[in-house]
């Protein structure tokens, strides 16, 4: 009889990796020089990417104008991009 995908005869669930509902999203706020600073609206930690860059897309004007030149994505401890400016292009 045909398995389900990702399992195998016998076996339990075969997964590739962590699920996305393990992992966290979380982002850094920086001056232009890397120095750390503190955000002037505070994040959760996401479950989702997308929830991570759409709670961004909704706050960084307050963010940049609170102080933060640049922001880093992570994936847990891994990064994901950055450093991304909040100010427009020259």
């Amino acid at each position: 009889m045909p398995c389900a995908p990702g399992y195998a005869a016998g076996r339990t669930e075969i997964t590739s990796g962590p699920r996305e509902a393990d992992m966290t999203w979380t982002w850094r706020f920086e001056k232009s020089d890397g120095t750390e600073v503190r955000p002037a609206v505070e994040p959760e930690e996401f479950s989702t990417q997308g929830d991570a860059e759409t709670w961004l897309g909704e706050h960084w004007k307050e963010l940049r104008d609170g102080g933060a030149d640049q922001i880093h994505l992570f994936e847990d401890t891994t990064a994901v991009y950055g450093p991304m400016s909040l100010h427009a292009p020259e």
